[in-house]
């Protein structure tokens, strides 16, 4: 089950890239890159103390999740992969 806090980034249709949340009608933020997307994304996620970021490819398919720790996570394993 989604959390609060997780984060989807995904295309705009008008152009550019938005934070979503689930369910949500308006977007969190807007970002003219999929890479300032994710970058916002994580951030308030991070902010939210902690979750996933789920990242969806031009055509609207799921590519990429990402879990994000709560910003003053005390375990010194960091996510490699992002």
């Amino acid at each position: 089950m989604p959390k609060k806090s997780d984060r989807y980034v995904v295309k705009n249709p008008d152009g550019g890239w938005d934070v979503k949340a689930g369910g949500a009608k308006r977007a969190s933020a807007h970002k003219d890159t999929q890479a300032e997307a994710e970058k916002r994304a994580k951030e308030i996620v991070e902010n939210l103390g902690g979750g996933e970021v789920r990242i969806q490819d031009r055509k609207g398919r799921f590519r990429d999740s990402d879990t994000v720790p709560k910003g003053s996570d005390p375990r010194s394993s960091k996510d490699t992969k992002h």
